[in-house]
């Protein structure tokens, strides 16, 4: 679930950064939730399921 939620966030930051030319601090609090998703993916494993 964690990784699907990063992977998620992750292509919300790019579209937003990339795509919509969007610099403002909330779209880079997308890309430090998705950072933070990923590890807690890695750190649970099969527990986080």
């Amino acid at each position: 679930m964690f990784l699907i939620l990063a992977i998620v966030l992750l292509v919300l930051w790019l579209g937003g950064f990339f795509v919509m030319h969007v610099s403002s601090f909330l779209i880079h609090v997308l890309i430090v939730l998705a950072v933070i998703s990923l590890i807690m993916h890695l750190i649970g494993g099969k527990r986080a399921m």
